[in-house]
């Protein structure tokens, strides 16, 4: 079965880990369509630099009566049980979401079929999806490569549908949860790439070697 059958929640956080998550958008996939957005600001649980709240527009006071993420885990351990976790250059996704829960409930672990793990990984990495699909590319920055996939007429489409109006730019967690949501979903017009299993998909998104050898093993026993 192809992975574009399965669930997929592509997640994106705005923030950091001296200043906690302050807000995320995760954009449900399946059978090559967005099937939801959720998103939401979150309060801080350090201090925000001057310096990240001129790229991403979020500051103290704006959060200061939002919940902190940690209370959303019911939420995201509901998410990861149905399909694996998306993102653009997931390491920086994995390390927040692990910097609040280093470990999710158990759940299936999708690159392993019939197995289980309480990891909130292994993510399907766009970033490194693309670095393979596009080994000439000068860059792999989510807006740069949305423009040269012709992608972001329907990213703006799809934010003025589902986005909070005041976050439908480019460092805002739903626009750019969708940015890299529209990105995984192109690369499933390409033969090569749709005719992939969702554990064949999730070995292609680590650039490590040995590990993805590791995994492509797993799955033949």
């Amino acid at each position: 079965m192809s992975w574009t059958a399965h669930p997929i929640h592509f997640v994106d956080f705005e923030g950091s880990l001296a200043s906690g998550i302050l807000e995320y958008g995760v954009v449900t996939l399946r059978d090559g369509a967005v099937t939801a957005l959720h998103t939401r600001l979150c309060r801080p649980t350090g201090r925000i630099r001057a310096e990240d709240t001129a790229v991403h527009g979020l500051g103290k006071d704006a959060l200061a009566g939002c919940a902190p993420f940690a209370a959303d885990f019911e939420a995201f351990a509901t998410w990861r049980a149905q399909g694996p976790f998306a993102a653009h250059f997931a390491g920086a996704e994995n390390s927040l979401i692990k910097s609040v829960w280093p470990y999710g409930r158990t759940a299936p672990d999708f690159s392993r079929p019939g197995e289980a793990t309480a990891d909130w990984g292994p993510w399907i990495d766009t970033g490194a999806l693309y670095r393979q699909h596009h080994p000439g590319a000068v860059t792999l920055k989510l807006a740069e490569l949305v423009a040269a996939c012709g992608l972001q007429a329907e990213l703006d489409r799809l934010a003025g549908a589902t986005c909070p109006p005041a976050r439908r730019a480019y460092h805002a967690a739903p626009y750019d949860a969708l940015a890299g949501a529209l990105l995984l979903l192109a690369l499933a017009e390409d033969p090569a790439h749709a005719q992939l299993t969702l554990a064949e998909i999730l070995a292609r998104s680590t650039l490590d070697g040995e590990r993805r050898d590791q995994m492509r093993q797993g799955n033949l026993f």
